[in-house]
């Protein structure tokens, strides 16, 4: 063995192939590759007679349901035990484009004794109060209310039950999804042939998160991505304990490869049109929340002055330069970061949100990680980043109108404010200056209009920027809060 090199790490784990059916793997984790084969034998977490995919989120052995009852309303009667309530638990929501369905049954509780629910059913109403459009939260909260006796009206929904139970992160389903929808969002799944020979995944900006949907009870799913998505490894390990292990293994191998990714893409940068010449100062996965519930993963490259997402790691200088999104750090603000408080979706990740400054107006955009340690990092860069970006553009110039003339205003960090005009053979007049100690008030209408206040005796100055004024909003705060730190009175 090569001098420095790490002998590999090796483990049973599960791996669900075609079908939903897990498969016992042997995993093998090198410095920069994850390889998946075969194992003989039955998984850590199946044992003799259990069929595995049926016990997905909780689900008992034998559980199955009558063909007859699927996509039956039904109505049952529940009697509360003194200890444990309903005894099940249920996942969903509106905000998820999901039903609010029966995840997991405990058994010898009072789900359980009625027989007559199931693992996969969804639950309509809860004593006559419709849940058909409730959110997760509002659910929680109308089984919590109800008394001794809870009449639910349930229907197994044979269509989404075996693709909630198998589904991997990020995926949503709606209440009448059509089997093509189905096949289309479920996770990338390893060919049969490519299950018998074995498989390799390279670490190097492979995506692994414990985040999967469903989350089960347990906690022993572990997903692993490769950096460009052909290869996608959903995994069960025999524990939690395992699970994570696996995580933090995965993780600081993938970590030992990101300085080869920076180099790679710096030297791609050096060429790539208008992003030539910056810095790569981190790479990372971000998973984005998006307005219809749903999420995606986002590959992050931060630079100098810009957050780049991608799809995935881009391969070439032209991958490079084509960004799924680009927003400048200097228009950018951090509004949050941190658990996002007093949201039924959002509550028990770890997230920042993200405000941008456009022509078209603010652009909001939610992200959540790993781990706090990966929040803390983030959040530390991007608001250097903003601030290092302010210092490196120094100054910023827009047309607008003042007092019905054509004019230039100009932004810059260290001279302020100056309003000017240029007639053609002329040199440029300055028709306002003022420093940034001396401004008391900005606003803006969020169509056109920017105020600025500052205390003299011209007043309120009125400017039309002909366009939505949010990015140049954003960038005064930018040099404003950058002005700051320079006097160390931030963080």
């Amino acid at each position: 063995m090569a001098a420095g090199r790490r002998a590999p790490r090796t483990g049973l784990l599960e791996l669900r192939g075609p079908g939903g059916q897990w498969l016992r793997v042997l995993l093998t984790l090198g410095e920069d590759v994850l390889g998946v084969s075969p194992a003989d034998g039955p998984g850590p977490a199946a044992g003799p007679g259990e069929a595995p995919a049926a016990q997905l989120n909780g689900g008992e052995p034998g559980s199955a349901v009558p063909e007859a009852l699927a996509n039956i309303r039904r109505t049952v009667r529940v009697v509360k035990q003194d200890v444990g309530g309903l005894g099940i638990s249920i996942k969903g929501g509106r905000e998820n484009k999901m039903p609010i369905l029966i995840s997991k049954i405990f058994k010898g509780l009072a789900a359980d004794q009625t027989e007559a629910l199931y693992v996969g059913d969804a639950i309509l109403s809860v004593n006559g109060t419709d849940l058909s459009e409730a959110t997760h939260d509002e659910a929680v909260q109308a089984l919590k209310k109800t008394g001794k006796e809870v009449v639910l009206e349930v229907k197994y929904m044979k269509e989404i039950s075996p693709y909630f139970k198998n589904s991997s992160a990020g995926a949503t389903v709606s209440w009448d999804p059509s089997p093509a929808t189905l096949q289309k969002r479920s996770s990338p799944l390893l060919p049969p042939r490519e299950l018998r020979e074995g498989r390799t995944v390279p670490l190097k900006m492979c995506y692994v998160s414990r985040k999967c949907l469903p989350a089960d009870p347990e906690h022993r799913y572990l997903e692993v991505c490769s950096a460009d998505g052909r290869v996608a490894l959903f995994l069960r390990a025999k524990d939690e304990a395992t699970a994570q292990s696996w995580l933090s293994a995965i993780q600081a191998n993938a970590g030992a490869l990101l300085p080869r990714v920076k180099e790679e893409l710096r030297a791609q940068l050096a060429g790539a049109g208008t992003v030539a010449g910056r810095d790569v100062k981190h790479v990372g996965w971000l998973t984005e929340q998006l307005p219809s519930a749903g999420t995606r993963n986002l590959l992050a490259v931060l630079t100098e002055k810009e957050l780049l997402l991608y799809g995935s790691l881009p391969q070439s200088r032209d991958a490079l330069g084509k960004p799924a999104h680009s927003y400048p750090l200097i228009a950018t603000r951090l509004v949050h970061s941190g658990p996002a408080k007093g949201s039924a979706l959002y509550e028990a990740e770890l997230s920042f949100a993200l405000r941008t400054g456009t022509r078209l107006g603010v652009q909001t955009h939610l992200f959540s990680l790993e781990s706090p340690r990966d929040l803390a990092l983030w959040t530390r860069l991007l608001v250097d980043g903003t601030h290092g970006a302010a210092e490196l553009v120094q100054e910023v110039s827009a047309a607008c109108t003042w007092r019905g003339q054509d004019c230039t205003l100009s932004i810059h960090i260290d001279k302020g404010f100056t309003i000017s005009t240029t007639e053609p053979g002329l040199s440029k007049t300055i028709l306002l200056q003022q420093p940034f100690e001396k401004l008391q008030m900005s606003s803006d209408d969020g169509t056109k209009m920017l105020y600025l206040d500052f205390g003299g005796p011209e007043g309120e100055i009125q400017l039309d920027l002909h366009s939505c004024p949010k990015t140049i909003v954003f960038i005064i705060h930018s040099f404003l809060s950058a002005k700051v730190t320079r006097l160390g009175l931030l963080a």
